[in-house]
Formats: C-alpha cells, sequence, structure tokens
C-alpha cells in the first residue's frame, strides 16, 4: 500500500521516493561527491579550498626569526651572574620560539615556571625546540627527553652542560637555517 501523498506534511511529498526526479538519501546532488566520499579533483584542492594544510603537509611559520646566542657566552653569563642570566635566557627563548611559531610557552609564564618550578624547564625547553623541527617535518635534534641531562644528569655534574649545549645548539641551528646571522 502507497502512502497517500496529499495527507502528507508539506515538504515530506516523495519522500524516499527518488523515481520522481529527487535524489535519494544516498546520491548527492549533480557535481558532488556522495556522502562519505573524497571530493573529485586534482590532488590539493581541497587544501586550496578551504586554506588548510592537508595531511602530512606542513605550513611554516611565519613570525619572527629569533637571535642566535653564543652557547660559551651564555654559560659564562649564567656563571658570572650566579644563574640569574639562566632565567633571562628562558624568558628571551621562549618568547621568541611563541612569536614565531605561536605555540609554546611564551616568555612570561616560562620566567615565572623557570623561577618557581625551574626543574621543569629543560624538559619543556627542549621539547618546545623539538617541535620546532617536527613543525618542518623534519627529525628533532633535541626532545623533552633530552632534560633528562639537566635532571637526574646533574648528578654527573656535566648533566646540565651538555642539556644546555645541544638545546641551544639546536635553536641556534633552528635561527641559521631561516637566515639568523649571528
Amino acid at each position: 500500500m502507497q502512502p497517500d501523498e496529499s495527507r502528507q506534511p508539506a515538504g515530506l511529498a516523495g519522500y524516499g521516493q527518488p523515481d520522481q526526479g529527487k535524489p535519494a538519501y544516498d546520491q548527492a546532488p549533480q557535481g558532488q561527491p556522495a556522502y562519505g566520499q573524497p571530493p573529485q579533483g586534482q590532488p590539493g584542492q581541497l587544501q586550496q579550498q578551504y586554506g588548510a594544510p592537508g595531511y602530512g603537509q606542513v605550513q611554516p611559520h611565519s613570525g619572527p626569526v629569533g637571535k642566535i646566542r653564543g652557547t660559551g657566552v651564555a654559560v659564562l653569563l649564567f656563571i658570572v651572574t650566579l644563574g640569574i642570566y639562566g632565567l633571562v635566557w628562558y624568558y628571551l627563548t621562549h618568547d621568541e620560539m611563541k612569536r614565531h611559531s605561536g605555540e609554546g610557552l611564551g616568555g612570561a609564564l616560562a620566567l615565572v615556571l623557570a623561577f618557581f618550578v625551574g626543574i621543569v624547564m629543560p624538559f619543556l625547553t627542549a621539547s618546545e625546540v623539538g617541535k620546532l623541527y617536527e613543525h618542518r617535518g623534519q627529525e628533532p635534534p633535541v626532545t623533552a627527553l633530552t632534560g633528562l641531562w639537566s635532571f637526574p644528569g646533574a648528578l654527573i655534574l656535566i648533566g646540565p652542560i651538555i642539556w644546555f649545549v645541544k638545546t641551544n645548539g639546536a635553536l641556534n641551528d633552528y635561527w641559521r637555517s631561516l637566515g639568523a646571522v649571528g
């Protein structure tokens, strides 16, 4: 028995009857892909249409490039200022990374964390430097695990220096790759 179209509410006449010139629920309008199907056309067309990078594609950071800081000079300043330059270094580097990538802690939060819970900063800093590389699709030279050189690496006394040389060197190399001179 067929439903009487005259008794159906307005807008539902012919519902589910694709043979009356209307597409069925699983058919897309002319020129559009069916639901759940990728759009037809050239690869990358979806990216251009919506302006977002596709899977596996990276969009370069567009912020300003940071400053290259000599590792030896930074270690010397750290010693001469009895550790105060370490707070300055955390502030400056995290501020530059945040302005460059739009991601991360930023200078003010890094300074507060370095002052109150400084033990976490080697892990966070190395992680953020590594993410700069990952965003470009490169293997990161340092990761959060690099922070282990600082703690418990401090027990062998040379560990924090190794952490700083690796992390500051990776950050300097990143800035150099973007044209920074120093």
